[in-house]
């Protein structure tokens, strides 16, 4: 167990040296290196490492001055054999020398044999320790990530100022001692020196926060924990990678110079900020690979266009194998490849053209509703998308509208059909014009010029057919007068044989007759009539009364016309007085009339209204205005009231002053029994005479509506102040406007309407 024990103890006293001596030679490569070393060395044993380019940089041979030695060109130094150092100090020469240029330069090796430790005196609770904060104290220490030792490796040594008076023992704690990752370092208790035991991956660890401890044999710590924190240094151990194998990025063909295609990104694991994650990328190959299309950003991993010249036609897809590297994208830099597909977008850049230039084709006359021609048309463009999609137009030929040109959704193919019947004795041959175009605009395309649209000739024949009869204006306007009587023969519809221009042979049958005005005759067509035409009947609109014919040929062929009688008003309905009025009652000095005429305008309105004799006594009506005034003389004492005797049921004949007509007498007037309750009386007891005045109003009626139009002269009398006991007297020919316009007002105000009398009293 004992030697077990110290050959462990000469391992790790080895380490320890060998951590030391890298130090060391780090600060002064040429000057004399110190080296601490166990007093019994093993052979091939690593005592430590010079490093020569930082003393000689051109040295091509390294050796040592002392065989128990040897030198490798990297600096290393190992023992030859096994070796005991007597003295406490051994001292040797590494050479290093320039053939070339003749030049030589030595490195001074001291090595140090360590002493056994001195027991101290055990820590006394009644003492007083010294306590000192120089060397108990953290000191920034780092590991290097995949270190390939040899372990276990020394990493750090601490020390407590009370170790120069007492026995202090040292241990640790943290992540990596006592939490995961378990055991990966350990320290020794004696001298305090913390060894790591393997390798560490800096991408799972970063960084190793632990704490430090010294105390006495008996538990007493005249130290506060001492935190250390070991950082893993990165290696350049993880090479960087695309986040995915294959991208697929997409651009427009005939796109500008210097459109971005896309961005590549790619992973590196090692440390941040740092030049084992300084990335660079690069195209490696173009597949196709001529022309070169395609650059990439070093940096940014941006790829843009180099051309405008991109033509989905010639080539829709473009493949990039694509390397990044770190290291700022020097040749030992971690490298990796990734391939980025590369489609291109179609665009409207070729135009659709026919595969002739000229079609013929034929057509029977009438025939409608039939595809006569298909045209193929060949696009470049992507298929099925609205850049290869046809659009036909007819651009000479079709004046009449008898074709129509449409797209096959499935083939492309223009179709042709026939919409109107073509008649072979008008036309037997018809040249049509096509054109082509996409549903979209053209795109176009670099260094190329803007298409012409695509056109070709269609030539349709048209084929004789035996027809049948033609029925040339579908629609015939007759004239006729109203009332026309029974058995009245009206020249009937005349269809014809296109084929003879005759219509010899044709049967006419009726086929429209709402009220049965007419007979047919079978063989010409002629109209007789059975009715009387009364242009007043619900069957008329707007004085057209419609009949429908259908002309028949021996073989069952037929044609349909309509025959319009336009009817001619006449005079024969007279007006037709059809409301009720009540006059002279409850202060009513007027009433409206309302007479109604079935006939035409010019037939109607305005009319001319009749009292008969009855009525003459009282009542008075001016011709045309319809205005009607009480006339009246009442003789009385002053006392007495007199009033006017119950005249009901007068008569008024109204009659048209536009054209002769009948005359209607109404008895629909109703005049109350008390007219009026004017009554005169005397002055001084004497009688005196009231006379009624007639003032005449003349109005114009003009299509239903009235004018005033005011006489100067006999024809308007005024009624003045009576002079005299009980003397009416009229004045004519004289009148002021004041009483005038008081007395006529009130009346003249009313507005008529087109067919209607104001009656006043």
């Amino acid at each position: 167990m004992a030697a077990a024990s110290a050959a462990s103890g000469s391992i790790f006293r080895q380490q320890l040296l060998f951590c030391l001596l890298v130090v060391i030679l780090s600060c002064d490569a040429c000057q004399k290196i110190s080296l601490q070393v166990p007093s019994h060395l093993q052979a091939e044993t690593l005592v430590g490492k010079v490093n020569p380019k930082e003393c000689f940089q051109s040295a091509s041979l390294i050796w040592s001055s002392d065989p128990d030695f040897r030198i490798l060109e990297d600096g290393s130094i190992y023992t030859t054999h096994d070796l005991i150092l007597s003295s406490e100090r051994k001292s040797f020469y590494i050479f290093l020398s320039d053939d070339q240029r003749q030049e030589q330069k030595e490195i001074e090796i001291v090595m140090d044999v360590r002493g056994k430790k001195v027991p101290k005196k055990r820590h006394t609770k009644d003492g007083v320790l010294k306590r000192s904060k120089r060397r108990w104290a953290p000191v920034p220490c780092s590991l290097m990530e995949n270190s390939l030792g040899p372990f276990p490796q020394h990493v750090q040594q601490v020390q407590s100022d009370a170790a120069q008076n007492y026995t202090i023992f040292y241990s640790i704690s943290g992540p990596g001692v006592d939490k995961e990752p378990f055991n990966l370092f350990f320290i020794d208790k004696d001298t305090g020196d913390i060894f790591c035991t393997r390798s560490i991956d800096r991408e799972q660890y970063e960084e190793f926060p632990l704490y430090a401890y010294a105390t006495t044999a008996d538990g007493y710590a005249p130290e506060y924990p001492l935190p250390l924190l070991f950082k893993v240094e990165d290696d350049n151990d993880n090479a960087p990678y695309f986040e995915s194998k294959v991208t697929i990025f997409s651009v427009p063909e005939n796109c500008r110079t210097g459109t971005s295609v896309g961005q590549v990104t790619a992973i590196d694991l090692d440390e941040p900020d740092t030049l084992h994650t300084r990335l660079k990328y690069k195209i490696l190959q173009q597949i196709p690979d001529h022309p070169k299309h395609f650059s990439i950003h070093p940096d940014t991993g941006v790829i843009t266009t180099t051309t405008p010249l991109l033509d989905r036609e010639k080539c829709d897809t473009y493949k990039l194998i694509m390397e990044v590297r770190d290291m700022g994208g020097q040749p030992f830099g971690l490298f990796n490849t990734g391939t980025i597909t590369i489609s291109l977008e179609d665009e409207n850049d070729n135009p659709p053209y026919f595969t002739k230039t000229a079609y013929f084709t034929e057509v029977e006359e009438n025939r409608i509703n039939a595809e006569i021609l298909r045209m193929a048309v060949h696009d470049q463009d992507l298929p099925n998308t609205p850049h290869s999609k046809a659009v036909y137009t007819i651009l000479q030929g079709n004046e009449n509208g008898n074709f129509k040109i449409s797209t096959d959704p499935n083939t492309n193919e223009a179709v042709l059909c026939v919409v109107k019947p073509l008649n072979y004795e008008v036309h037997r041959e018809v040249v049509l014009q096509i054109g082509v175009l996409n549903e979209v605009q053209f795109t176009k395309a670099a260094n190329s010029k803007p298409p012409t649209m695509s056109t070709t000739t269609v030539t349709v024949k048209v084929k004789d057919s035996d027809e049948g009869p033609e029925c040339q204006p579908p629609v015939k306007v007759l004239q006729s007068t109203d009332g026309l009587p029974i058995g009245k023969e009206l020249h009937g519809y005349k269809a014809l044989d296109p084929e003879t221009r005759s219509g010899e042979g044709l049967r006419y049958k009726k086929i429209g007759d709402e009220d049965h005005w007419f007979e047919i005759n079978e063989h010409t067509g002629d109209l007789t009539t059975i009715k009387v035409l009364d242009r007043e009947s619900k069957f008329v609109r707007n004085d057209q009364y419609n009949v429908s014919v259908v002309a028949m040929d021996a073989a069952g062929r037929s044609c349909t016309g309509t025959l319009v009688v336009l009817l001619e008003d006449d005079n024969d309905h007279p007006p037709q007085i059809d409301k009720e009025v009540t006059i002279c009652q409850q202060d009513k000095d007027f009433a409206v009339l309302e007479p109604v005429d079935p006939d035409g305008p010019e037939n109607g309105p305005p009319f001319e209204f009749f009292l008969d004799n009855s009525a003459n006594k009282l009542w008075n009506l001016e011709t045309r205005d319809g205005i009607l005034f009480t006339c009246f003389c009442v003789t009385a004492k002053r006392t007495v009231k007199k009033c006017f005797p119950d005249v009901a049921q007068q008569n008024l004949i109204v009659s048209n002053t536009e054209g002769p007509g009948e005359e209607v007498t109404e008895a629909n007037i109703r005049l109350p029994t008390q007219t009026s309750n004017i009554c005169d009386t005397s002055m001084s007891g004497g009688t005196l005479g009231g006379q009624g005045v007639k003032t005449q109003q003349s109005f114009e009626m003009v299509k239903g509506g009235y004018t005033l139009d005011s006489s100067k002269g006999g024809g308007h009398q005024t009624l003045e102040s009576v002079k005299g006991a009980g003397q009416g007297v009229t004045d004519t020919g004289r009148y002021t406007y004041t009483d005038w316009h008081s007395f006529t007002q009130p009346r003249l105000g009313e507005e008529s309407v087109r067919g209607h009398t104001l009656i006043k009293n």
